[in-house]
């Protein structure tokens, strides 16, 4: 599945829930819609406009695969109902990286504040934990040690402080970054290519992921 198509189709059917029954749909294409559409409307922009955060991820990870990475995008893991926006496997077959793509408010800056993420005045800490649960719920279901699964989140919009953050969680540190600071982070990271062990891990964590289906 492509990068940003779950956020686009709950975008989409958000709008049509609204918008279900003869009048309401009559309503909408007078330009008229009542309170319930308008909160849909908003809840829908907030998912399209992640879906292109999620584009635009995409967009800067097309060159790791002549690396040697192995990259998915808009995945769940077998049983759980969570949305991957991106899981990479790296060329020495060491390592997996579940990285998430938030897309946040371009006027306020990303940054720690006594350890935890905030966007502006907003704490988004809950979130980044929400990531690190994710990265170790596959390694948990892959059979992995939860230091092979390493959680990463990359801010699109909001300019992130010096372009790197280390947050920590319960679930262990997760790292923020600037969409410039993302391939080169994953591309100098350490480790000898090995392209059979490469295959191996992905063939390993391939099996208990699928295409991201939302179920409401």
């Amino acid at each position: 599945m492509s990068a940003g198509n779950s956020a686009s189709a709950r975008a989409a059917a958000m709008r049509a829930a609204a918008r279900k029954g003869w009048w309401r749909r009559v309503l909408a294409f007078m330009g008229v819609g009542g309170r319930a559409t308008r909160r849909a409307d908003a809840r829908a922009a907030l998912w399209s406009h992640g879906a292109a955060g999620e584009e635009q991820t995409a967009e800067l990870l097309v060159e790791l695969p002549a690396q040697g990475w192995v990259v998915w995008h808009d995945l769940m893991l077998w049983g759980r109902r969570f949305n991957l926006d991106h899981v990479l496997i790296s060329p020495c077959g060491t390592a997996v990286v579940v990285l998430d793509t938030k897309a946040w408010r371009r006027t306020w800056t990303t940054e720690l504040v006594h350890g935890r993420v905030h966007c502006g005045p907003d704490d988004r800490h809950g979130q980044i934990e929400k990531v690190a649960s994710y990265a170790r719920a596959v390694a948990a279901v892959a059979g992995l040690h939860p230091a092979a699964v390493r959680p990463l989140i990359v801010v699109h919009g909001s300019p992130v402080a010096d372009g790197f953050l280390q947050a920590m969680t319960p679930h262990g540190p997760v790292h923020v970054l600037s969409p410039g600071f993302l391939v080169p982070t994953l591309a100098g990271a350490p480790g000898v290519p090995d392209a059979w062990r490469a295959r191996a891990l992905a063939e390993r964590v391939g099996r208990v992921l699928a295409p991201y289906v939302n179920r409401g």
